[in-house]
C-alpha cells in the first residue's frame, strides 16, 4: 500500500495495516531506523514475574480487553498464499 508524508511529517498508516497490527488510538509505538528501513513497532508491555508455590509464572501486565484480536488460521492462510508454489 502507498502512502505519503505531509508537511508536518505525519505518515498515514492505511486502515487494513493498522487493525492488523492492532493499532489504535493512542497505541504507543516504537520507530526504528536501520540501514535500509523504518519501522514500527507496537510497544507492548512485558509480563510479570508472579511466585505460585515455588515457581516463578510469567502473568501478562495488561487487561484482556487491550489485547488485539488475532485470527492465527487467517494468518497462516496469509502466509500460505504469500508464496507461488
Amino acid at each position: 500500500m502507498k502512502t505519503t508524508i505531509d508537511k508536518a511529517g505525519r505518515v498515514v498508516i492505511p486502515a487494513p495495516i493498522r487493525e492488523k497490527a492492532g493499532f489504535k488510538a493512542g497505541t504507543e509505538i516504537d520507530v526504528i531506523l536501520d540501514d535500509v528501513s523504518v519501522r514500527l513497532i507496537r510497544r507492548v508491555p512485558g509480563p510479570k514475574l508472579v511466585r505460585v508455590g515455588k515457581r516463578l509464572v510469567a502473568r501478562p501486565t495488561v487487561t484482556r480487553a487491550h489485547v488485539p484480536r488475532v485470527d492465527i488460521a487467517n494468518l497462516v492462510a496469509q502466509e500460505r498464499d504469500r508464496w507461488p508454489w
